[in-house]
């Protein structure tokens, strides 16, 4: 085995080792064993296309059902629309109201 000096691999940055330690090694003859932590792996497509495609299933979602409702309230609109116009006046305990104003005017 040969005996290198601690520093740096071509293209990298070596960790600290503490001189204390260093030395004691040197002295008793241990070998200094660095333990360098390899860079993490690049994400692949999958990692953003399932939040992304759950991002764009929740907004078609949403807006489907604010579609719905609001076709909902529309529908309930034409239909009090057309009971208005169709009953006439409402009375109730003796007062009358017009729902709709008269068509001769």
């Amino acid at each position: 085995m040969t005996h290198r000096p601690p520093g740096p691999e071509p293209g990298s940055i070596a960790p600290h080792i503490p001189a204390h330690l260093y030395r004691q090694a040197e002295r008793e003859g241990r070998p200094i064993i660095v333990v360098v932590q390899a860079a993490p792996a690049a994400r692949t497509a999958h990692t953003y296309l399932v939040p992304l495609g759950l991002g764009l299933a929740t907004a078609i979602g949403v807006t489907g059902t604010v579609a719905a409702i609001l076709a909902l309230f529309e529908f309930a609109i034409h239909t009090a629309t057309l009971i208005a116009s169709t009953a006439g006046p409402i009375g109730i305990g003796g007062l009358t109201f017009k729902l709709t104003r008269p068509k001769s005017q």
